[in-house]
């Protein structure tokens, strides 16, 4: 590892250190949401709902690559980071290459499967005769073709940030962002394809950011510990098992997130086209919660397992404190500014009046607890940083699925459509509520820590 990251890990202060991490990535994460915003925005501008619909319904099957792409993205970068805190730099380059190769053999097999059973996929998560063909289409350039690069892509912003180029890591994922934004009003528009162009613009600018990624990866040479050499590919049970372990309850929970999704998705289709639409987005737009958390805890993971690893239990308190103020102050801005733009935003993305209503209406509900989100998440990537197992599995089974799909089905039932949206703070502020307890105990076993190195030294 180069001199000045292990000073950004070790030495730099605390604050200084937290910024430089997290900065880039927050940067990388709300890319992402502009890009989302963007997809459905330039396929709002054809007026046509049920391909803003389409584009929703399609979620599900992008958010499958992301369970892949957290199992070894945060698995790996969180023992990548915990080996060079205890300068095991051969079991870090060993664990860069199984995740790189075993993320792409599951890339290739998820899209195999999808192509020989998209229509039975497709109408099972929610997917009408309006809207098939779109999803249909959507999905061929996404997943079939996309789904490889998608994967490498995000995979790569991981390992490259667990080593400390947080910077080169956002570059990477904002390349290819950039670039799907440019590229959609022109397959979009210029060339006719409609929501095909969409999902062509997103599978290419995912390539040029893999291409982007292994330049890097490959210019660092032997002052990395990342490589892509399969010679470095292993099997190693310590090596199998911490990345599948630690890295499994983000995977669980995009998971359970498409099992919530289509479950969102068929409940709200039953009252019309422009609900779907509408939903698509405000949980698009309610995403920027969600990015601020992730870039938030994705940033500072590097900097907490290696001073957890290295013993420093000082440091990674400070750490924690510093970030989770920080997180909560930028989640309460976003919660304000999403409640009194909620319509205003909605009609950025299409003129349709009913689809804008419950876009706004949606908004406005789901809005409410980006402060809870924030906090869970950040709660969850500390345990994972950690290497901790039990409590992120906990966290992820709860947060999604395990509490606001039975919550939509009965508050659908008693409220009606806006039922739906209410389910989602509802479980968040509960789930919240769960993080909070599993994390004060580890909060304080690292305080007794703290004080039994500074008495014995």
């Amino acid at each position: 590892m180069q001199i000045e990251n292990e000073a950004l890990f070790r030495y730099e202060k605390i604050h200084k250190a937290v910024l430089a991490l997290v900065i880039p990535t927050i940067l990388s994460q709300l890319a992402a949401v502009v890009y989302n915003m963007s997809d459905a925005f330039w396929i709002g501008q054809l007026n046509n709902p049920a391909e803003v619909a389409a584009a929703t319904l399609c979620v599900p099957t992008m958010l499958l690559i992301l369970g892949i792409v957290n199992v070894f993205g945060i698995g790996g970068a969180s023992l990548i980071a915990r080996s060079l805190g205890l300068n095991q730099k051969t079991k870090a380059r060993e664990t860069c290459a199984f995740c790189v190769w075993t993320s792409c053999l599951l890339s290739l097999v998820y899209a195999g499967i999808f192509s020989l059973f998209s229509q039975d996929i497709l109408y099972k998560i929610g997917a009408t005769e309006e809207t098939y063909q779109y999803c249909l289409d959507y999905t061929f350039w996404t997943v079939i073709v996309g789904a490889t690069p998608a994967t490498m892509s995000g995979l790569f912003g991981h390992l490259v940030r667990s080593e400390g180029y947080a910077k080169q890591a956002s570059i990477g994922t904002i390349l290819g962002l950039v670039l799907n934004m440019v590229l959609d009003p022109i397959f979009i528009f210029v060339f006719k394809l409609e929501i095909v162009g969409a999902a062509i613009a997103t599978m290419l600018s995912m390539v040029i950011s893999v291409i982007y990624f292994v330049w890097f990866i490959w210019s660092r040479g032997g002052r990395s510990v990342l490589s892509l050499n399969p010679w470095y590919y292993s099997l190693q049970k310590d090596i199998v098992s911490e990345v599948i372990w630690v890295g499994l309850p983000s995977s669980v929970m995009s998971l359970m997130a498409t099992a919530s999704n289509i479950v969102l998705n068929v409940l709200t289709a039953g009252y019309s086209t422009a609900a779907i639409a509408g939903m698509g987005i405000a949980k698009r737009i309610d995403m920027l919660a969600f990015a601020l958390a992730n870039g938030i805890g994705q940033g500072v993971l590097p900097l907490i397992g290696y001073n957890f690893s290295s013993k420093n239990y000082a440091r990674m308190r400070s750490a924690i404190r510093i970030t989770l103020m920080d997180s909560l102050i930028l989640s309460l801005v976003v919660t304000l500014g999403l409640f009194l733009g909620a319509e205003k935003v909605s009609r950025w993305f299409i003129e349709d009046a009913e689809t804008v209503a419950y876009g706004e209406m949606f908004l406005k509900i789901i809005c409410l607890t980006c402060p809870c989100v924030s906090l869970t998440l950040l709660m969850m990537t500390i345990f994972q940083a950690a290497g901790k197992k039990v409590q992120p599995i906990i966290l992820s089974v709860v947060r999604k699925g395990g509490l606001d799909i039975p919550l939509m089905f009965g508050l659908n039932a008693w409220l009606g459509v806006t039922g739906l949206a209410w389910a989602i703070p509802v479980e968040d502020i509960l789930a919240m509520l769960l993080a909070i307890g599993l994390f004060v105990p580890f909060w304080r076993s690292l305080k007794n820590a703290e004080e039994k190195n500074t008495s014995s030294s």
